[in-house]
């Protein structure tokens, strides 16, 4: 558990950078701290945004800002056994003796709500009723 742990830490961090909240533009901290109240804040910088891990009712999420402060999409945790049964069977078939590590449920600014579901090193999107939208590397 702990070498899956750092082995997801090491992959993660190769694809975005930490940041010392100094560096954080006012505008992304401030919609940061109207939304989340208290939230404890680690801050990434992926792909030219802002990306802040914390914890929210027990619940491990991540937000991902515009530098402007508006909100791109949010990520939370859940259970693999939490994502839908079409996600689970795709996986089953597609990735025949794999695991899903982790599981999330990605909800975008407007809305749309797609699952991540990590199997083999990637993470592989589904939209909100559990068709395959795409594999991108972990």
């Amino acid at each position: 558990m702990m070498m899956s742990a750092l082995f997801a830490t090491i992959g993660f961090a190769a694809c975005a950078q930490k940041l010392d909240a100094s560096k954080v533009p006012a505008a992304v901290k401030a919609a940061f701290a109207k939304q989340y109240p208290g939230a404890v804040a680690g801050w990434e910088k992926e792909n030219g945004k802002y990306e802040v891990n914390f914890k929210q009712n027990g619940n491990t999420m991540s937000a991902l800002y515009e530098t402007n402060g508006t909100l791109a999409e949010t990520e939370m945790d859940i259970k693999v056994a939490d994502l839908p049964a079409t996600v689970q069977a795709y996986v089953k078939e597609h990735y025949k003796g794999k695991t899903v590590k982790e599981a999330a449920k990605i909800t975008k600014a407007d809305g749309t709500v797609n699952y991540e579901a990590e199997v083999n090193g990637k993470d592989v999107i589904f939209d909100a009723n559990g068709k395959f939208i795409k594999e991108a590397k972990d």
